[in-house]
């Protein structure tokens, strides 16, 4: 690093990015991370419910991504805009960008390089748990 004129220090975007990332405090928003050795070339979201309906649904899953615990939620990481057209089932929680204030942990990771769970059956099992009509099933009135 070079003086500047100001008698200050000059400092690498590299340094910015890394000081940026590191004012996040514990509970402030981020978003869940991609495991090393993973892509995610279709961004990510997530899906998050409470905890007792985890277990429910991994069976009913032909594969499932990427999957991240605490005491209360799991989430459940979807490629970016899965929510286009769906209103996921209450209580789960439809995320933009997979962000978090939790700290949970990974539980599942798949094989392969690619974190996601596919959206449409993780849908239709979180429907089926609620007792929802799937929205494309719902009668739509003129």
């Amino acid at each position: 690093m070079t003086p500047a004129s100001g008698g200050g220090r000059v400092r690498s975007l590299d340094t910015l990015v890394r000081l940026r990332r590191d004012l996040h405090t514990p509970g402030s928003p981020r978003p869940l991370s991609v495991p090393d050795g993973m892509t995610a070339p279709l961004g990510c979201d997530a899906v998050a419910m409470p905890a007792r309906f985890g277990p429910q649904v991994l069976p009913r899953l032909p594969r499932v991504g990427c999957v991240y615990a605490d005491d209360t939620h799991w989430w459940w990481l979807v490629p970016s805009d899965s929510d286009y057209a769906l209103e996921w089932p209450a209580p789960a929680r439809y995320t933009v960008d997979a962000i978090t204030s939790d700290a949970p942990r990974l539980i599942h990771r798949p094989d392969g390089e690619l974190p996601y769970t596919p959206p449409i059956p993780l849908y239709l099992a979180l429907c089926q748990l609620t007792g929802t009509t799937p929205t494309w099933s719902q009668v739509v009135s003129a």
